[in-house]
């Protein structure tokens, strides 16, 4: 007696997959996960072969034997019903371009396996597409992948290069895997990232209009908000990205503009005081609120009680496009140091103002802290920042009164 729709719904999953017959070779198979497809079992010239027919409901019951029906006739002509099924499946897929190879790609592999696939998204529609998108698979060449990577190298996204460059190296060895256009190389494969990427330069520093890109595109991205506030004051206070990323309240003090930093977390291992201007006041008065009565400045995701790890600013700035050559986190240390430097604020304030330990007979010498300097310099400085980018209100900030919870 054959399958029903009923039968089939009732089939309960296993340990290890298992087959039911319907009868003449078709059976329908049930998968740990609870998954069912249709195979067929047949003899060709004395061999057992088989071929899948399709996964259970999408291909029903009634097409399954319809299927059936026509892979026999197959093997009574003395023809594999599997090597026919392959052969055809080759040629429809020679013809696939990577745009629609990339949607299936997407689909199947990206959708079911990334939390956030937005970036990769991005990169397929306004970086692989408009270039690869019309050509077959079979027929990108290195030359090709070498054309897309290099133009963002070219635009200063080195990181965004890279990535764009591993999209699209999966995506070939998921072409290859999947036997599309009988592809046997992969095209991305011979692009190294060394090729397209320098090392970092360890005097980058932002010009003001490239501080003003900067900040404009951090405000007007998905990012977290408090992300996009913690880029923010690290441009304004100077400080380094650990002694934001796992400062907690207690070192603030709203009534003073102070922040104090505990000697565990320098660089220097010595307490730090950083002197808070009027801008970072009103953006650490945002951040309290956002920590929901959390003890850290920057509660994790997860959890109030525990830090965003490490590299989340990090991962925080990946496929943001700035449109001006590469530059890291740290860089906007540099950057405040130069500029302040250029606006002729002694060096010996910027240092204390960076923590930095001075060298030589001066650093042990001078014990100065140059506290009121360092009020000065930095509120300077924050109203320099917030004339680069009041043109556009794109910043929001809170009541001042939210400082004093």
């Amino acid at each position: 007696m054959g399958l029903t729709d009923a039968k089939i719904k009732a089939l309960k999953p296993r340990v290890a997959r298992y087959l039911v017959s319907d009868g003449d070779g078709l059976n329908i198979e049930v998968l740990p996960s609870g998954s069912r497809s249709w195979i067929f079992r047949y003899r060709l010239h004395g061999r057992p072969e088989k071929v899948a027919l399709g996964r259970y409901p999408e291909t029903s019951l009634k097409r399954a034997r319809e299927e059936r029906f026509r892979c026999a006739r197959l093997v009574a002509d003395g023809k594999s019903p599997a090597r026919v099924k392959k052969l055809e499946r080759q040629k429809t897929t020679e013809q696939m371009t990577v745009r629609e190879f990339g949607e299936r790609y997407f689909i199947k592999e990206i959708e079911k396996r990334w939390k956030d696939p937005s970036n990769i998204r991005r990169w397929l529609t306004k970086d692989i597409y408009p270039w690869l998108g019309e050509k077959h698979v079979k027929a990108v060449t290195p030359a090709d992948v070498q054309t897309v990577i290099y133009r963002k190298r070219d635009h200063g996204m080195e990181v965004s290069a890279a990535k764009i460059r591993g999209v699209l190296k999966a995506l070939f060895d998921y072409a290859i895997e999947r036997q599309v256009g009988a592809l046997e190389v992969n095209p991305a494969r011979t692009l190294r990232p060394f090729r397209f990427t320098r090392p970092r330069s360890r005097d980058r520093k932002l010009d003001p209009k490239e501080i003003r890109k900067y900040l404009h595109t951090i405000y007007r991205s998905n990012m977290r908000r408090q992300f996009k506030l913690a880029f923010h004051l690290l441009l304004l206070t100077m400080v380094r990205k650990s002694e934001l990323l796992f400062a907690e309240w207690e070192e603030m003090d709203f009534e003073t503009s102070e922040w104090e930093i505990p000697g565990e977390r320098t660089k220097n291992g010595k307490p730090h005081i950083v002197y808070l201007s009027r801008q970072a006041l009103e953006i650490f008065g945002e951040l309290k609120v956002l920590a929901s009565g959390s003890k850290l400045v920057l509660p994790g995701r997860s959890s109030l009680a525990k830090p965003f790890s490490r590299d989340a600013l990090n991962k925080a700035l990946e496929g943001l496009e700035f449109g001006i050559p590469a530059f890291t986190i740290h860089d906007m240390r540099r950057t405040a140091s130069t500029l302040l430097n250029e606006k002729g604020f002694a060096g010996d304030v910027i240092e204390k103002a960076l923590n930095h330990t001075l060298g030589g007979v001066r650093g042990i010498y001078n014990k100065a802290q140059y506290a009121e300097q360092r009020r000065e310099m930095l509120q300077y400085w924050a109203d320099l920042v917030e004339s680069l980018i009041s043109e556009e209100k794109i910043i929001r900030l809170p009541l001042r009164t939210t400082h004093t919870a």
